[in-house]
């Protein structure tokens, strides 16, 4: 493993552990320019995060170390491999991340790590940065990641200090786990944490209102689309997660033996995947879809040519076509081509009795109105 140069300085590491922590998505995804990240003059990555009160802000994100004993096969930080490494002491994240506050160029932070001799010697040191920000009178966002296999007082502890906190499922169950790494515990050191998190910060419970999301890894293993988004359903069901993140595994970064280097499928494809899961996500989050509803090709994954809304349109011919005219925001929703902006519209034409003739009535006649023509009626 190649060692840690003693001349790196502050601005130095931080070009590397930022450049390193954007292999977890697990604090923002988006589909405008607005919500991309964005790269600073000094090399490290900020964020967009959405504001309660509404638009966006940024947040620092960084890794505190990118050394780790783990041997997450798809991880291009695994123990094995032969990368630069450096760690920053809490001290010096907390320097550099008060003077992008001071400087105004961001609002909060997004802090990860790899795992440093075991996962609560980790946690000790994530928790001690937010520790000193709250004493300097930090009140901004604050999302921690929780460390595979870290105690529960450390996690309690990780919720006392941030809005949000993130642990990664990585896949979708125990037997695609065991593909994936050998140094941890699925139930043990994944999923028992999870739930203890979901209990601590349900409505009633101690640290109620802190927000907690997770990311899978898509592509590494054999998972399917179909167990991705089973386990997905499951975890929004029964665990009330904010987020669910897909993160698209990158050929050529892992050990050349995972099912995801084997499988001859090549990168686009994998990114393709992981944008069809964000679209069957938001179809459950936000268009009223349950997991049984999404239809899959025969090898149990998601199409690569359709978007997932308008294969259940297709499935569907006896829904359709729907009079936008009398249709309510449920059944507008599954319009193909019609999205939250686009019925919305409706439901205020039809709310004021103003009759709805054409597309054009609805606004730009783009790519996703034409597609929703098909479907519907005047």
């Amino acid at each position: 493993m190649v060692g840690i140069k003693k001349s790196l300085d502050i601005h130095q590491k931080l070009t590397i552990l930022s450049q390193d922590s954007r292999y977890d998505l697990a604090c923002a995804c988006g589909t405008k320019d607005s919500e991309h990240r964005r790269r600073s003059k000094q090399g490290t990555w900020i964020y967009p995060v959405a504001l309660p009160q509404g638009g966006t802000s940024y947040l620092f994100k960084t890794l505190l170390s990118n050394e780790c004993k783990n041997d997450c096969k798809y991880c291009p930080l695994r123990v094995t491999q032969d990368t630069r490494r450096c760690t920053l002491e809490p001290g010096e994240l907390v320097r550099a991340f008060l003077a992008y506050i001071r400087a105004g160029k961001v609002s909060g932070l997004f802090l990860s790590s790899g795992v440093l001799g075991n996962p609560d010697v980790t946690m000790s040191r994530i928790n001690a940065v937010a520790k000193i920000l709250r004493k300097n009178r930090f009140r901004g966002y604050m999302h921690l990641k929780v460390i595979p296999g870290a105690s529960a007082a450390a996690i309690r502890e990780s919720l006392a200090l941030a809005n949000a906190v993130s642990l990664n499922i990585e896949t979708a169950g125990e037997e695609n786990f065991r593909t994936l790494s050998k140094s941890k515990n699925y139930f043990k050191d994944i999923i028992q944490p999870l739930h203890l998190i979901s209990r601590l910060t349900q409505r009633g419970a101690p640290y109620a209102g802190v927000k907690q999301t997770t990311q899978f890894v898509v592509g590494a293993a054999r998972e399917t689309d179909k167990e991705i988004v089973s386990h997905s359903w499951n975890l929004y069901r029964n665990l009330k997660l904010h987020r669910i993140y897909f993160s698209a595994y990158q050929r050529g970064r892992g050990d050349p033996h995972l099912a995801g280097e084997q499988s001859g499928k090549v990168n686009s494809d994998i990114l393709t995947r992981e944008h069809r899961l964000y679209q069957v996500d938001w179809l459950i989050r936000k268009y009223g879809f349950s997991a049984k509803e999404i239809q899959f090709e025969h090898d149990g994954n998601l199409s690569l040519t359709l978007d997932p809304k308008e294969v259940w349109a297709k499935a569907h011919p006896e829904y359709f076509p729907v009079n936008v005219n009398r249709a309510p925001k449920y059944t507008l929703l599954r319009v193909p081509g019609l999205g939250a902006l686009s019925v919305e519209r409706i439901l205020q034409l039809q709310k004021y009795g103003e009759k709805i003739s054409s597309l054009e009535d609805l606004g730009r006649v783009g790519k996703r109105l034409h597609k929703a023509a098909q479907y519907i009626t005047f």
